[in-house]
C-alpha cells in the first residue's frame, strides 16, 4: 500500500484535500471518484525517513511528558503557528527521547496531509488512546486548543497522584529490601557458623533451634533452586496477567483484598470519572467515550463492565441507567452520573466526583501506609526474635545445666 496526497472537488463543489492509501495511483483515483466529482491533483507521499531508535529512550511516554506536550501545543496554537511548525518546535524542545521521535515523525506526516491524531496513532502505540482520541475530537470540532487544555489538566493531575504514591511507598520499600538482605546474610552466614558450635555442645537441641538450622541448611544448599522457583512463579504470573483472562482475574482479586481493594475501587472510580469528563469536554459522543475509557481503565473487570454498558446506551438508556447495579463501581458515582445527565451538567459532575474519589483514594492510601510501617516493624521483630531465641536458648540451657552440676 502507498500513501497519496490529493486535491479534489467534492460533489457539492467544495475544494477538499488530504491523503489516501491505495496500491497505486489508479486505485486511489477510483476511490476518490466515489465521493468527489473532480480529482485535481494526486501524487505519492514520500515515506518518512526511519528514525533511529535510541536504546536509552524511555519505554513509554510519562504522564508528565504528556502534560507538558499538551501545554506547549496549547500555547503555540494560541499564537497562531501552523501545525507542522508547531510540532517541529515542540519536538526540538522536548527532553523525552521517545516523545521527540514520535513528534518528528508526526511533523513529516502532517506536512504530507495527515491529521495530527491519525499521525499520533500511526507512529506510536505508546501514546494513550485518551490523548489520541481527544486530539481527534478537537480537530473535528475545531476546538483543538481547548482539547489540549483538557489533556494538560488531566495528565498533570495523574502525574501528581503518581508522584504522591511513589513518594509514600519509597520508605517502606527501602526498609523491606534492607530487611531481606540482612535476614539473608544472617541465615546463610551467621546461622551456619553458630550451628557448628551448637552441635558441638553434645546435647539435644531445642525444637526451635532445630527448625532454624533446617531452614538455614535448606537455603544454604538449595538457594539457587529457590531463586529459580521464584523466577518461574513470577514469570508465569506475569504472562498470565497479560492474557485477557488473567487481567480479568487479577482485577477481581485486587478488589477483594483487604485495604488494597478499597483503594483500587476508589482509583477505578476516579479514573473512570476523570477520563470520561476529559473526553466529553472534547466533544466525543458518550458511547465512543465509554469505549475508550473501557480500554484504558486499570481494572479490567471495570473495563469489561463499561464496555457492556455501551450496547445499553445504544438501546436508548442513559449512562446512569446503563451502569445501574454495577458490581465494581461505587454506587455514588453511578448516582452522580444520573444527576449530571438530568441537570445537563454531566461533564462538570464527573469532574467533581472524579476529584472526590481521587482524594478518597489518596486518603485510603495514606492510612494504609501508616499501618504498613508498624506492620513491617512487627514482622521483622518476630523474625529477628525467632532467630535470636533459637540461637541463645541452647546456650542458656547449657549454662543452666553447668550451674546445676
Amino acid at each position: 500500500m502507498q500513501t497519496f496526497k490529493y486535491r479534489a472537488i467534492s460533489r457539492d463543489g467544495t475544494s477538499v484535500g488530504g491523503v489516501i492509501e491505495a496500491y497505486d495511483e489508479y486505485e486511489a483515483i477510483d476511490e476518490l471518484r466515489k465521493t468527489c466529482s473532480v480529482v485535481e491533483s494526486i501524487k505519492p507521499v514520500k515515506q518518512a525517513r526511519r528514525v533511529h531508535i535510541d536504546i536509552n529512550e524511555p519505554l513509554w511516554v510519562t504522564n508528565k511528558t504528556l502534560a507538558m506536550t499538551a501545554n506547549q501545543f496549547c500555547i503555540m496554537l494560541k499564537a497562531g503557528l501552523p501545525m507542522t511548525r508547531t510540532i517541529e518546535l515542540i519536538a526540538q524542545q522536548c527532553g523525552d527521547r521517545l516523545m521527540k521521535r514520535i513528534l518528528l515523525a508526526c511533523a513529516t506526516d502532517v506536512a504530507a496531509g495527515y491529521s495530527l491524531a491519525d499521525s499520533l496513532e500511526k507512529n506510536s502505540k505508546k501514546i494513550p488512546a485518551v490523548f489520541v482520541e481527544t486530539v481527534r475530537a478537537g480537530e473535528s470540532s475545531g476546538t483543538l486548543e481547548q482539547s489540549f487544555k483538557s489533556l494538560e489538566a488531566y495528565y498533570s493531575h495523574a502525574d501528581k497522584t503518581a508522584k504522591k504514591v511513589r513518594s509514600a511507598l519509597t520508605y517502606p520499600l527501602i526498609v523491606v529490601v534492607l530487611a531481606v538482605v540482612v535476614i539473608a546474610v544472617i541465615m546463610t552466614v551467621l546461622v551456619p557458623t553458630m550451628t557448628e558450635t551448637l552441635r558441638g555442645m553434645g546435647t539435644e537441641l531445642p525444637l526451635i533451634t532445630r527448625i532454624l538450622i533446617a531452614i538455614s541448611d535448606f537455603f544454604k544448599n538449595w538457594w539457587y533452586l529457590v531463586l529459580i522457583a521464584l523466577a518461574a512463579i513470577i514469570l508465569a504470573l506475569y504472562f498470565y496477567g497479560r492474557t485477557e483472562k488473567g487481567k480479568l482475574a487479577y482485577s477481581k482479586i485486587r478488589l477483594k483484598l483487604p485495604v488494597i481493594g478499597k483503594i483500587a475501587r476508589y482509583n477505578a472510580a476516579a479514573q473512570t470519572a476523570n477520563t470520561l469528563a476529559t473526553l466529553l469536554a472534547a466533544g466525543i459522543p458518550v458511547t465512543h467515550a465509554l469505549d475508550i475509557v473501557s480500554r484504558v481503565v486499570d481494572l479490567r473487570c471495570v473495563g469489561k463492565e463499561l464496555n457492556e454498558a455501551i450496547s445499553k446506551l445504544e438501546g436508548g438508556m442513559s449512562l446512569g441507567e446503563a451502569l445501574k447495579g454495577s458490581q465494581y463501581l461505587p454506587p455514588m458515582l453511578v448516582e452522580m452520573m444520573t444527576i449530571g445527565e438530568s441537570s445537563g451538567s454531566l461533564e462538570e459532575t464527573l469532574r467533581t466526583v472524579g476529584l472526590y474519589y481521587s482524594e478518597e483514594a489518596m486518603n485510603a492510601s495514606d492510612s494504609a501506609l501508616k499501618l504498613l510501617e508498624p506492620a513491617i516493624t512487627i514482622v521483622l521483630g518476630v523474625i529477628v526474635g525467632f532467630i535470636v531465641i533459637a540461637i541463645y536458648v541452647p546456650v542458656f540451657t547449657m549454662s543452666s545445666n553447668s550451674g546445676l552440676m
